[in-house]
């Protein structure tokens, strides 16, 4: 086999080795109830529960945002943020989280959010906070 061959070969192993791995890193929809079982990383879809508390202190903590969601089989759970509220976030429609099970709470590192509007279907993403990413 001539040299230019081997390279050949080796480069696309190396780029199926890149879309696989790409692909084996995006995670699924579910529920709460699914996040649990498998405490991969995942993305919930649900709203926010309207009897419960937002627990949120800037002078205390400003980075912890804590709230109750209930997914779309109607399955309640506490969600934990490392970041500070989003603005407007009582009035969202929908959220997606993105994070995973830690015991009994969802460790959110992303949260999506559908803001109600007449007009536009806005979404606002808001990522947690990374003490390495800021220094």
């Amino acid at each position: 086999m001539k040299r230019s061959h081997l390279i050949g070969i080796v480069l696309i192993a190396v780029a199926i080795g890149v879309i696989i791995s790409t692909y084996a890193d995006t995670s699924t929809y579910a529920d709460f109830t699914r996040a649990a079982e498998t405490g991969d990383e995942i993305h919930v879809v649900g709203t926010l529960a309207p009897d419960k508390p937002l627990i949120y202190d800037p002078i205390k903590d400003p980075n912890y945002f804590a709230f109750y969601m209930e997914d779309e089989k109607g399955v309640e759970c506490k969600v934990v943020f490392n970041g500070t509220k989003p603005q407007d976030f009582e009035r969202s429609e929908q959220i997606v989280l993105v994070g995973k099970m830690k015991g009994t709470e969802f460790h959110a590192s992303k949260i999506l959010m559908k803001c109600p509007s007449k007009y536009t279907e806005d979404q606002i993403e808001v990522q947690e906070f990374s003490a390495k990413a800021n220094g």
